[in-house]
C-alpha cells in the first residue's frame, strides 16, 4: 500500500531503553553515580549515593558533574558518604533513633531549655535550620 508520502511500514520502529540511569546533565550521557536534592527551605543542595528509585524532584549526576558541584550563593552543599556505609541499620543507627525518640517524648524540658540557654550536644558539630552536622564517635 502507497500513500502520497511513499510506502507505509507496517512496523514501529522501537528504541532500546538503557537499564542504567544516566547524567541529568544536558548533554552528558555518562553513567549516574550520584543523586542531587535541593532543600529549598533550608538553602542546602545535598548530594549523596545514587537512590534506588529515580524520583521526580531529585537530579542523578556522574562522578565528573559531582565532583565539580557547586551550589548558588548563600546555599551550603551536604555531601553524604558514598555506598561504602553499610546497608543495613547498625546499632549505632538503632540508638540514635531511640535517643532521638526519648528526646521528642519530652517537649516540656526542651522548652525549658530554649527559654534558658540551651546546652551544646558534644557530638553536634554544625547546624543548619532542622539539619545537624554530627561529630564521628571514633574522633
Amino acid at each position: 500500500m502507497e500513500s502520497r508520502r511513499g510506502p507505509v511500514k507496517s512496523e514501529v520502529p522501537s528504541i532500546v531503553v538503557s537499564p542504567v540511569r544516566r547524567c541529568s546533565r544536558t548533554a552528558c550521557g555518562r553513567p549516574a553515580v550520584a543523586t542531587l536534592t535541593y532543600v529549598y527551605a533550608d538553602s542546602t543542595a545535598v548530594l549523596g549515593p545514587l537512590a534506588t528509585y529515580a524520583e521526580p524532584h531529585c537530579y542523578d549526576l556522574c562522578a565528573e558533574h559531582s565532583e565539580r558541584l557547586t551550589a548558588p550563593r548563600g546555599w551550603e552543599v551536604v555531601r553524604l558518604l558514598d555506598g561504602s556505609a553499610p546497608a543495613r541499620p547498625s546499632g549505632d543507627d538503632l540508638e540514635a533513633l531511640a535517643n532521638a525518640v526519648r528526646e521528642a517524648a519530652r517537649p516540656q524540658e526542651r522548652a525549658a531549655e530554649a527559654g534558658g540557654g540551651r546546652a551544646a550536644d558534644p557530638m553536634e558539630v554544625a547546624r543548619r535550620g532542622h539539619l545537624r552536622v554530627l561529630r564521628s564517635p571514633d574522633s
